[in-house]
């Protein structure tokens, strides 16, 4: 259980939270828009990766984080997973939050991203690369019908490709064929498709490959941006939750993991040293 000093605290810092590295690829789109706001991401490098586990263990992890950002002082948080998104997001909002406080806020990566669609499909036939839970959940197919009910949607699961990027192999030429038989596994599915959602915020250190790869007709949506763009809105219009965020340009990082580790990874893909601390869920 949280402190109570913590539920009722005025101000805090957004938290963001990961299953591991890839929702820094988020937070870094974030931060470019918002560098003023203060920021704790969490990644649970520790029982990563999410995307082969069961629905209710994704959910208790989830859970369990997002109640640890509540008790750092977090108004806000972001799951900066789809997996988490997918699996999690609609439970905690429904049932969790009334229980926990009525006035915090939990927003996924997935809504998004299904918004921004329709302005690039011309053939109104979209492709997602995801984790294999996020694929079965069928939470992009969802979220895109109710928004654009004419765009057809073909998933394909990635295993892999989480591995490479968190063990570094995202560039290396060992890649190559992981890369390349998704993407021309997902194409041979929907040949019409020319749109692929990268449904997984560690596939943005795979770019570069994923490019080399796919047809140069095609749009790749990275998630970043858009989250970052699509929160800026929401806080706009919500200012009571932007008067509830503190304002110090600070941003800290805390892990499951070793410290040494994460801050060593964490700094691939930032771009840039930082410093983290221990953390148990």
């Amino acid at each position: 259980m949280m402190p109570a000093s913590n539920l009722t605290a005025a101000t805090g810092p957004i938290g963001v939270f990961d299953s591991g590295y890839g929702g820094l690829t988020v937070l870094s789109q974030i931060r470019a828009l918002m560098p003023q706001l203060d920021y704790i991401y969490l990644g649970d490098n520790a029982r990563a990766p999410y995307g082969n586990r069961s629905f209710e263990l994704v959910y208790e992890f989830t859970r369990q984080a997002v109640e640890r950002l509540f008790a750092l002082g977090c108004h806000l948080v972001i799951l900066a997973c789809n997996t988490a998104s997918a699996k999690a997001l609609r439970t905690i909002q429904q049932r969790d939050l009334p229980r926990i406080d009525p006035n915090r806020r939990v927003l996924g990566v997935i809504r998004p991203t299904a918004e921004c669609i329709g302005s690039f499909t011309h053939t109104r036939h979209v492709g997602i690369l995801a984790t294999p839970g996020t694929i079965r959940s069928h939470t992009y197919k969802l979220e895109i019908a109710k928004l654009y009910p004419d765009i057809h949607v073909e998933g394909e699961a990635c295993p892999m490709w989480v591995p490479l990027v968190e063990n570094r192999e995202f560039d290396s030429p060992g890649a190559d064929y992981f890369v390349k038989q998704h993407i021309n596994r997902l194409l041979h599915t929907d040949p019409l498709i020319d749109t692929i959602i990268l449904g997984c915020t560690h596939y943005p250190l795979l770019l570069q490959k994923i490019r080399q790869f796919t047809p140069s007709g095609i749009h790749l949506i990275p998630q970043g941006q858009y989250v970052a763009s699509s929160l800026q809105t929401y806080l706009h219009r919500h200012p009571e939750m932007m008067s509830r965020i503190t304002q110090n340009a600070t941003i800290r990082f805390l892990t499951t993991e070793h410290p040494a580790s994460f801050a060593q990874s964490a700094s691939i893909f930032l771009s840039h040293p930082v410093t983290a601390e221990h953390i148990s869920l």
